[in-house]
């Protein structure tokens, strides 16, 4: 199951934005980042890479796609199409599946 954030209506969202202090949110990030308090999210192809321990050129190879294309998924501007998602869950489910495959391959 997963949390969906709580969307604002028109007329809270204007309010809420009326209230804001941007430059403090931001120095108050800055200084949550300085004191480890930040948290890396990681997208589901970036999970995948990490798992099998390839490098970007490495991983986008072994899936037969270009560096920039994974590089625009790792980076959430684009999406993998429904065999590349499939692949992508395998190698972060199983990272050994993927690299044996790779293994026999070369």
């Amino acid at each position: 199951m997963s949390l969906k954030p709580n969307k604002l209506t028109p007329a809270e969202l204007k309010v809420h934005e009326s209230t804001r202090d941007i430059g403090a949110e931001i120095l108050q990030s800055i200084q949550d980042m300085k004191a480890g308090k930040g948290k890396v999210v990681l997208s589901s192809a970036a999970e995948a890479r990490e798992a099998t321990g390839l490098s970007q050129s490495q991983f986008a190879s072994l899936l037969g796609v270009s560096v920039r294309t994974l590089q625009g998924w790792e980076q959430g501007r684009k999406q993998p199409s429904g065999a590349a998602r499939t692949l992508l869950a395998i190698a972060r489910t199983n990272p050994k599946a993927i690299l044996a495959v790779s293994a026999q391959s070369m």
